[in-house]
Formats: C-alpha cells, sequence, structure tokens
C-alpha cells in the first residue's frame, strides 16, 4: 500500500515539475440547420400550399403506420400547429377554413372568399396573378368544391357551385385539375363555360376520352376535369392526384415567372365523415406521394416553400387498442369535423415562419410576409 501511495505522489511531483496539465476536449458547435430546409437562406420564388381536408394527427399516424411506418411527412424538419375555428363556430367547416387560408380573414362556416359580412376579399391566388406570377390548383374533388372555390371565387355560400364556376372566369389562373364538368357544361344558365375558356386561349382536357398528359406541351393556359362531378376515391381507381401534382409544378416552373400553387387531398375528410378507416388510409397515402413529388421538386429547385396542412379535422378519429402495424382499429366520436388543432408542415424558403402555434389566418400572412406583398 505506502508503495502505491509513494508512486502516486511521484506521478503528481512529475506533472507539476513538466508543467503537464490536463486538457479538456471543447465540446462541438450544435448542428447548424440546412438553410433551404428551414428556410433561413432567402425569400421563395414558389408556394405550394397543400390541404389534406379533414387531415388531423391521426389521419397521419393511420396513413404512417399503414405504409410501412413511413410517409414523406416525415422529410419536414419544421411543424406547428393552427387553430382552426371559423367567425361564427368554433368548429368550422372547409369554406371557412379555406378562406382563412387564401384571404387571411375569420369568416362563418360556407362562405367562399369572404368575409364574415359576405364582402369579397382578394385571394392569395389573385395577388399572385396580379403580381404576374403563375398560378394553379388541383384537387381531388370537383374544383368548385369548398377549398379550391375559396382560392379563386366570391360567393356567399358554398353549394352556389355554378356561380362558383363562372368566377373561373374572373381570374386567368393558369392550371386546374379536378372533377365539377357539369357545372362548366351542364348548367341551369346553359353556358358553356368550357367553350369559352377555350376561346380565351385555355387547352381544355376532361375524362371523357382525354387521358391527363406525362407532360404538358403548351404555351396556353391548361385545365382538366377529371371527372363529372365528385372523382372517384382511390379505392375505386382513382390515381391521378400524385400525377396531377408533378404535372403542375412542372409546367408552372416552365412558365419561369414563378408561381402560386393549392394542392388538395379532398377525400381525407370524406373518410372521415363516413366513419370509414380504411377510405381515410388509403386517401392519406395518396395525399403523401403527392407530397412527395413536390419536396422533391423542392429540394431540386431551392426556391420553392412548400406548406402542409388542413383546414380542420374530421371524425374524431382514434387508433383503438387491437391495432397493429398495417392493421388500424379505428374508431370515431363524430361524422363530422372536430375542433382539433391542426399541423402544420413546411419546408423551404420561409419555412421557419410556420412553427409555433397561431391562427389559420396566419397561414395566409406567413405565406404574404414570404413573398414580400403587403395586403392591399
Amino acid at each position: 500500500m505506502k508503495n502505491y501511495i509513494f508512486i502516486l505522489v511521484a506521478s503528481i511531483l512529475m506533472a507539476s515539475c513538466t508543467g503537464t496539465k490536463s486538457v479538456t476536449t471543447p465540446p462541438s458547435p450544435p448542428p447548424q440547420p440546412d438553410p433551404v430546409s428551414v428556410g433561413i437562406a432567402k425569400k421563395p420564388r414558389n408556394i405550394i400550399l397543400m390541404i389534406g381536408d379533414g387531415m388531423g394527427v391521426t389521419q397521419i399516424t393511420a396513413g404512417l403506420y399503414s405504409n410501412n411506418n413511413k410517409l414523406n411527412l416525415e422529410r419536414f424538419k419544421v411543424i406547428g400547429f393552427h387553430k382552426p375555428y371559423a367567425s361564427n363556430k368554433l368548429i368550422t367547416d372547409s369554406a371557412a377554413g379555406a378562406t382563412a387560408f387564401a384571404c387571411g380573414v375569420k369568416t362563418y362556416n360556407g362562405a367562399i372568399g369572404v368575409d364574415a359580412d359576405t364582402n369579397a376579399v382578394k385571394t392569395i391566388l389573385e395577388y399572385a396573378e396580379e403580381k404576374e406570377l403563375s398560378t394553379g390548383l388541383v384537387a381531388t374533388s370537383t374544383i368548385v368544391h369548398a377549398t379550391p372555390a375559396s382560392f379563386i371565387a366570391h360567393q356567399p355560400q358554398r353549394k352556389m357551385y355554378e356561380a362558383i364556376a363562372k368566377d373561373f372566369l374572373k381570374t386567368e389562373i393558369d392550371l386546374f385539375i379536378g372533377g365539377g364538368k357539369r357545372y362548366f357544361d351542364r348548367r341551369e344558365d346553359g353556358d358553356n363555360l368550357i367553350d369559352i375558356l377555350k376561346l380565351r386561349g385555355y387547352e381544355m382536357g376532361t375524362y371523357l376520352g382525354d387521358e391527363l398528359p406525362e407532360k404538358i406541351d403548351t404555351d396556353k393556359n391548361y385545365a382538366y376535369l377529371t371527372a363529372d362531378k365528385d372523382p372517384l376515391t382511390v379505392a375505386a381507381g382513382r390515381e391521378y392526384l400524385p400525377k396531377a401534382t408533378k404535372l403542375a409544378t412542372d409546367f408552372l416552373h416552365t412558365r419561369g415567372k414563378g408561381f402560386f400553387l393549392m394542392v388538395e387531398g379532398s377525400q381525407i375528410d370524406w373518410g372521415g365523415h363516413a366513419n370509414d378507416s380504411d377510405y381515410i388510409i388509403t386517401e392519406m397515402i395518396d395525399f403523401d406521394k403527392a407530397i412527395g413529388h413536390v419536396l422533391d421538386y423542392a429540394e431540386k429547385d431551392g426556391e420553392t416553400l412548400v406548406i402542409v396542412t388542413a383546414d380542420h379535422e374530421t371524425g374524431g378519429y382514434a387508433i383503438n387498442p387491437g391495432s397493429e402495424m398495417g392493421d388500424i382499429k379505428g374508431a370515431f366520436t363524430s361524422d363530422y369535423h372536430t375542433a382539433d388543432l391542426v399541423p402544420v408542415f413546411a419546408y423551404g424558403p420561409g419555412a421557419e415562419a410556420f412553427g409555433g402555434i397561431y391562427e389559420n389566418t396566419a397561414i395566409f400572412d406567413k405565406m404574404m410576409e414570404a413573398f414580400g406583398w403587403k395586403r392591399d
């Protein structure tokens, strides 16, 4: 024991005499965020807003666990929540919810591009057209349904489908793809809006005899109507959303002016209304495929802000005990919407503004700020 103490003391004295000091390795600096993924590098040239109608946290989770535990949504690094209530109800509908995104105002359920006093409010799509950007709408509902309608129309009630279709003549939208052909060419007023759009220089395609192309090879504005009324479900054979989303981004990119595009996965909501878990899951996975195309484009482009959110949650959807990977046991508290906070995912220049918790109207405000625009 004495020998051990002697050796230890000698070692200490030798270190002191030679000036040897213990060296502490400085901690590594914290990893710096990728400036493209969080958006601190610059302002975007393009904004793509993707709306999974009725898509709450559980809808996302069910899609994830039914898709080999993987979704493209996991590629986002900036995540927030918005408060979806309407001006007249705690529980919003798609019209008031989409109008909040499109116009930045809280309004009543059923309102399309108007405020609580039914005054028309300029949409971000209309601002984009005014600023000479290219614009587009893609949906798996009719193109005159509440969500897409709120970006291009101004009507006091969401079911005024023919009036909403006529509002498409008031804005030179560059591209739109969705259902609802009957509201354009089988109207009560006898007008054929498809013919009018062709006269105005649009290349028009419909599900009757025309396939949605792999590439839009035209300098004209482009529209494709996917169904006479509501499009099919994914389970019944609808396939166009991922293809149409890629088609839209590629087409608007070639215009070379910057663009605003809204893409809606409309039927996640319809699965919630039907209290049909499988319906929700198939639509959620289809929407996520479209998200994948958009993120691939944004990563390559470097100038595109991508925002993914929902207008509201539908069904009070839950994943119950007994569920397993690939086998979800879903349950519901309602066949309507709920007042749950709604997730927001953002990627690209300006993305950092979308973290946190805020009003649904802030989606509009943050997009306007990202573009560097002020409200009239």
